[in-house]
């Protein structure tokens, strides 16, 4: 009897596609979810959890970013100075005012695997606080 193998995408075959999510359509997690699923690949059909065959994603109006329940006021984002009494911490609100790219940056940093390919994925992903980006080409 003879069997097949499932054939492999190799590093320079794999065509990568442009998804653009609207943060002022959907909640904060659902796309924050949608734009990890589509960095990692799990959409496609050729998905290999030891390749990045993953796709670029585009985030437009990140700043008009829906949380639900009080999480604007609850939700917090802590970082530490790794000096004694060094933790500081900001809400969710605070954040978004500062830089709301960064919100979103940390929260699908958060949702894909901690191994090599965490990098280059998280360099597909684009991010922006208006409706304007710079990729309307790649997006047709």
């Amino acid at each position: 009897m003879k069997t097949t193998k499932t054939p492999l995408p190799k590093a320079g075959e794999v065509t990568r596609e442009w998804h653009l999510l609207d943060a002022s359509s959907d909640s904060f997690g659902r796309i924050a979810a949608d734009a990890a699923k589509f960095l990692i690949g799990k959409h496609r059909p050729d998905y290999t959890s030891h390749l990045d065959v993953g796709d670029f994603v585009v985030i437009v109006n990140a700043e008009k970013l829906v949380a639900t329940g009080t999480k604007m006021t609850d939700k917090q984002y802590y970082r530490h100075s790794k000096h004694p009494g060094g933790i500081r911490s900001r809400t969710l609100e605070e954040e978004l005012d500062r830089d709301a790219t960064e919100v979103f940056r940390t929260a699908v940093k958060g949702m894909l695997p901690k191994n090599r390919l965490q990098k280059g994925r998280l360099d597909r992903l684009k991010i922006y606080t208006g409706s304007e980006h710079p990729h309307a080409g790649q997006l047709s």
